[in-house]
This record gives structure tokens, C-alpha cells and sequence, in this order.
């Protein structure tokens, strides 16, 4: 299967693009799963789902006048789970269409991340400023407080309705999907980039590709990973070890070396032998097969 080229500056254009809009680049990576994808179409969606919440919003500012962040996410949050029947994919959640943006708007149902990205694009059209929350193992999104008072604002769980969490909340959040490996920060909920958004639904898509055995979407994936972050030597090696498996001896070689170069391995390394001898194992049967293609 070649690598479609067009898909990795695709996601380099949205994601560079102005503004802080999250949906264009997730319909792009939607467009690994289906290629002849209508994106004008699910904007559109989002914009109606915009309008909408933002009348709810403003119906129930005006009926309990409350304007608070808290009342109107209370607001926001009965549009979106309750109108809308937004819910997190707990029974599925290994499916790749969890990871398409055009999946999720249409059967309401996603992902952390997917949903976490519907709740902002959403918000963001009915007014609310939401930030995404690049929380270990499991993503969040945080709504500063109206007025700018400081702190973190609200916490909220979009994959479980719209949770609100307190900090012992994101501890224990933390302890179940990362355990005592990291310890907890305030910093962790600090707002995310649209470049680390983006890496991360292309992780997570990566993960579940390869655990899949489904080696030519995850090379795919790891060539946008590479289009956005070309120093990412992680990255290079593992476009290699794809490649390696999908039989392409130049591209394996040419990654793999350039990977063990790079990174500035060598035996002697303690903490990288393992890793070294395996990548190196590989080169050496690389060679063989090239010598054989000659």
C-alpha cells in the first residue's frame, strides 16, 4: 500500500493554519479511514451544533440568571449529553472510528480525545473558551473562568458527560491510568497546544493500528507524526521498523540507519543496548536482502 504524501502536508496545513480550530485537522485524519471524505459537510454540522448550543446557553442565562462559567457549562453540557446524546464509547473503545471526527458527530460517540475535541469545537462556536488538557492517559479539557480570575477554572471529563473534576479527582484520575510512574502536577493541567492535540489523536491511532496489525495505515500515521515533528527520532525509527515489516528494504534501511546515527547509539550504551542490538539485527538482515535485490 504506498504512503499517501498528500495526507502528511494536509495535516501540516491544518494544524498550521490560522486560528485555533481543531476540526480540520481531525477530518484530515479522518481521511485515513475514509478518503473521499465530505469535510465542508461535518463543519457545517459543527456549526449547527454551535448554534444550538449557544441558544441554550443563552436560555438558560436568561431563565436562572446565572452567567457563571459553572452555569454555563451546566447549560452547555445539557445540550451536548442530554439533547444531543453525546457519550463516551466505553462498551468499543478500541474501534478506529472512535479516532474520526466524521464517526463521532454521527454516531455521538468517540473517545476521550474525539469527544474532548467535539466539546471544544462546539463550545468555541456557542462562545465558551475551552482549552484542551493533555492529561496522562486520559484527556480533559479546562473552561477558565469568566472575568479572568486566575486558577485553573473548571475541569471537565467530556468522555463521562461532562464530569466536573477537583483536583483529588485528577489525582485519582492519574493513578488509575498511569500509576505511581508519574507523580501528580498542577502543570499537567495546563492548556494544550493545537500541534500536541494533534500528535496525540495520531498517537493514539498509531497504538491501536499497530496492535491491529495493520501496518501500512500505522507507517501512513507516522509519516504526518513525521511531517509535524521531522526531529522526532521516535518517530523515524518507527516509520523503519514499519517499513521493515511491510517488506520495504530501502525504506527501512535508509530509516533505521539514519535512526541508529542519529540518536547517537552505540554498544556500549547500558540503557540502549537492547534496543540497539534489536535495531541493528534488523539493518543486518536489511543489508543481506538489498545484496540479494543487486
Amino acid at each position: 500500500m504506498p504512503v499517501r504524501t498528500e495526507l502528511a502536508d494536509a495535516i501540516v496545513a491544518a494544524t498550521n493554519a490560522p486560528g485555533s480550530g481543531l476540526a480540520e485537522s481531525a477530518l484530515v485524519i479522518a481521511r485515513l479511514e475514509y478518503p473521499r471524505l465530505d469535510s465542508a459537510r461535518y463543519i457545517a454540522l459543527l456549526d449547527r451544533l454551535g448554534d444550538g448550543a449557544q441558544r441554550a446557553i443563552a436560555e438558560q442565562t436568561r431563565t436562572a440568571g446565572d452567567p457563571s462559567t459553572l452555569g454555563c457549562i451546566k447549560a452547555f453540557n445539557d445540550y451536548l449529553f442530554t439533547s444531543q446524546k453525546f457519550a463516551g464509547n466505553r462498551q468499543r473503545y478500541e474501534d478506529p472510528r472512535n479516532s474520526c471526527l466524521n464517526e463521532v458527530l454521527d454516531r455521538r460517540t468517540g473517545i476521550p480525545i474525539t469527544m474532548s475535541l467535539v466539546y471544544m469545537e462546539i463550545g468555541r462556536r456557542a462562545g465558551l473558551r475551552i482549552d484542551g488538557v493533555n492529561f496522562p492517559g486520559h484527556f480533559l479539557v479546562r473552561c477558565p473562568e469568566i472575568g479572568g480570575r486566575g486558577g485553573t477554572g473548571l475541569i471537565v471529563d467530556p468522555f463521562h458527560g461532562g464530569a466536573l473534576l477537583s483536583e483529588p479527582d485528577c489525582r485519582l484520575l492519574l493513578q488509575k491510568h498511569v500509576g505511581p510512574k508519574v507523580a501528580f502536577s498542577p502543570s499537567l493541567l495546563a492548556p494544550a497546544t493545537r500541534q500536541q492535540i494533534v500528535a496525540r489523536m495520531l498517537l493514539n491511532l498509531k497504538r491501536l493500528y499497530v496492535s491491529m496489525r495493520s501496518f501500512p495505515q500505522a507507517r501512513e500515521v507516522t509519516e504526518m507524526l513525521l511531517a509535524l515533528t521531522p526531529s522526532a527520532l521516535g518517530e523515524l525509527r518507527d516509520r523503519g521498523l514499519l517499513a521493515y515489516h511491510l517488506n520495504d528494504v530501502s525504506g527501512a534501511l535508509r530509516d533505521l540507519q539514519t535512526y541508529l546515527k542519529l540518536s547517537g547509539m552505540s554498544e556500549s550504551d547500558r540503557e540502549t543496548r537492547q534496543e540497539y542490538a534489536q535495531i541493528w539485527e534488523h539493518v543486518k538482515t536489511l543489508r543481506r536482502r538489498a545484496a540479494a535485490l543487486n
